[in-house]
């Protein structure tokens, strides 16, 4: 029986932490891109290559717009097929290391089948969107991808710019958050099953990293970046672990499940191939996001599944935030990764709800 070795498994599962993805088997992990900076001759695919089916109650198109890094990211819009006037909107990411042709766009499609504008993007470095070096992730320019969304709804002309709202997911549920929390424009943000990637990366799985094993970890991804730079390319860390050890926690069976079968497998997915940058973890390790998010005078809907592993790092965020009018939906028997595509289980009514009488 194969076995898995806990403290490497947990921490290079990644979509849930970059951090010790470089404790992970790198074994096949050679499909490097070489460092420089390029001119970005975005190429987006026309067709639909999503893993969830087209809906025929919405108009779709790709777009693009520019972050204040110049980045240029690509995304998915969504309308809904009758849409007249000044709608609100809702600018959708999600999971970590996922792409908008999964779960983001699953939600994207949905809300605006229920009258939103909505759109579900690629983060700096990833999927179709620009940056170079790729696959890398970054608290403070992920955290402006959401701003640059705003940006451009705001700027629509079916889009009321005093009516637009965030939905994150999975590790870009922090991400939304710690937008949220800077960008006053924003007024009404939900995170799902979400998680603080600062802190699963600098505290490792339910806390469990202490100081030493931290040093540790800044120690060999230090050391790996002199090898980048010797090499001219970056090491890649490894998306979910492929083949699955028999005896792994079911949270690990589930990412497995959906990322590396044809439930959520997408070909310019981090999780589902090669993975983040190695080092890519050495800034969440030093930089921690929601620190003001006590100051968020917005409404906030938290949504997560009973059963999830990280159901943890939601409980902690409701306690901080402050108001009236924050909210926290928790799905009896749901994990983690059910709320990625379980549409029969995912809350949309809730959220639906909930948007409308913040986005009103």
């Amino acid at each position: 029986m194969k076995k898995w070795n806990k403290r490497a498994v947990l921490l290079s599962i990644l979509m849930s932490s970059l951090v010790l993805s470089a404790c992970s088997n790198n074994n096949n992990n050679q499909n490097n891109l070489e460092i420089g900076n390029k001119d970005e001759d975005l190429t987006s695919n026309q067709e639909w290559d999503k893993v969830f089916p087209a809906s025929d109650a919405v108009n779709h198109r790709k777009i693009t717009f520019q972050n204040r890094y110049g980045i240029t990211l690509v995304a998915d819009l969504y309308e809904p097929i009758d849409a007249d006037g000044k709608l609100p909107a809702i600018a959708v990411s999600g999971p970590f290391g996922a792409v908008k042709e999964q779960v983001s766009g699953l939600y994207a499609q949905t809300m605006a089948e229920n009258g939103f504008i909505t759109i579900a993007f690629d983060p700096s470095y990833t999927g179709e969107s620009g940056g170079t070096p790729r696959y890398v992730a970054s608290p403070d320019i992920n955290t402006e991808d959401f701003q640059a969304a705003v940006d451009f709804l705001s700027m629509q002309e079916n889009v009321d710019p005093d009516r637009i709202g965030l939905i994150g997911i999975c590790g870009w549920g922090g991400m939304a958050l710690n937008a949220a929390a800077i960008d006053t424009r924003v007024k009404a943000t939900v995170s799902a099953t979400m998680y603080d990637m600062s802190r699963v990366n600098a505290q490792g799985y339910f806390d469990e990293m202490n100081e030493d094993e931290r040093y540790e970890i800044k120690e060999r991804l230090n050391a790996q970046r002199i090898l980048d730079f010797e090499n001219k390319e970056y090491e890649r860390a490894g998306g979910v672990i492929d083949p699955l050890p028999d005896d792994v926690p079911n949270f690990v069976k589930d990412y497995h499940d959906y990322y590396k079968t044809e439930r959520g497998y997408h070909v310019r997915s981090l999780n589902s191939n090669e993975g983040w940058n190695t080092t890519s973890a050495l800034s969440f390790i030093n930089m921690p996001i929601l620190t003001y998010i006590n100051e968020i005078r917005h409404a906030v809907l938290l949504v997560h599944g009973a059963q999830a592993h990280s159901i943890y790092f939601s409980e902690d965020v409701f306690n901080e935030l402050e108001g009236d009018n924050k909210e926290f939906e928790i799905i009896p028997d749901a994990s983690h990764i059910d709320l990625y595509d379980r549409s029969e289980i995912i809350p949309f009514d809730r959220m639906v709800t909930f948007f409308e009488e913040y986005l009103k």
